[in-house]
């Protein structure tokens, strides 16, 4: 029995890798290949708004097609969250990264050879981080030219907490829960409202499985270490100031919304008790 347990946890875990693999392929290839031709294009092939839609749709359509496997985890920052609250265990945790890890690397490989081309035409052969010509960008994130540090880790700590803020109000069922076929285009919306109101300073990653993998790919493919080093090793922040400002969003959330809510069974009760004196 123990050992039938374990095969079944591990057939869990496999599947949810699988299925995390392939979609956070499918939608990180809508976002970075859309900053592919905005960069690559030179403004003439799409706007800021572009790049922000196509994250957009990428996630809408990624938690449609993921939430009945894996619960549409798609974010390390969440994924590491629900860990820490006791609401996955460390194995589907694992699951979990690697998957996303994997898909998001593999989505910028795909976007590399996407572009090979005209990769290679804008900065006449060359693929550089910083700069007029710089690349690097369109697979990672970098900070603004003007933002310092510690602003640019406030600003992707303050991103997340409202990311995460945004998907517990769209989820609580104690609360005004959104209707669930309509959560996925809510989730979309809210990637959308964050990159058109927060993403000036850093490009918004919001998410460890979203620029880190992409870094790494880049360091590989001939960017170099300078990935790593550029704007005083801005690399860490995306990492680490997403899963903080998720850890704080919901601490937040339980401060000032859920503790203040009625038990789900308690509602039903009421609700139950109303209609029974309407009628």
């Amino acid at each position: 029995c123990r050992k039938s347990r374990k095969e079944v946890q591990s057939a869990t875990a496999t599947k949810i890798l699988l299925t995390l693999l392939s979609l956070s392929i499918f939608t990180q290839v809508f976002g970075l290949s859309s900053v592919a031709q905005v960069v690559l294009g030179k403004g003439h092939s799409g706007h800021y708004l572009s790049i922000n839609l196509a994250f957009g749709i990428g996630v809408t359509l990624g938690i449609y097609a993921a939430g009945g496997v894996s619960g549409a985890h798609l974010n390390a920052a969440v994924s590491i969250t629900q860990c820490i609250l006791g609401n996955i265990t460390w194995r589907k945790l694992a699951a979990y990264i690697i998957g996303q890890f994997l898909g998001s690397f593999t989505a910028a490989a795909t976007v590399f050879a996407l572009y090979y081309d005209a990769l290679h035409h804008y900065a006449n052969g060359s693929l550089t981080v910083t700069g007029p010509t710089a690349t690097a960008l369109i697979f990672s994130t970098y900070p603004a030219p003007n933002v310092s540090l510690e602003g640019a880790f406030f600003t992707e700590f303050t991103a997340t907490v409202m990311l995460i803020l945004g998907i517990l109000v769209i989820h609580d069922e104690k609360n005004n829960a959104a209707v669930k076929s309509a959560q996925p285009m809510l989730t979309g919306m809210l990637v959308l409202g964050i990159g058109m109101g927060m993403g000036l300073n850093t490009g918004y990653a919001i998410n460890p499985s979203r620029d880190l993998p992409p870094r790494i790919f880049t360091a590989i493919a001939g960017w170099g270490t300078e990935v790593f080093t550029a704007d005083h090793s801005w690399w860490w922040i995306p990492v680490a100031a997403p899963i903080l400002g998720c850890l704080a969003g919901v601490f937040i959330y339980k401060v000032l919304i859920d503790f203040h809510n009625e038990p789900a069974h308690e509602t039903e009760n009421e609700k139950e008790h109303a209609a029974t004196e309407t009628s």
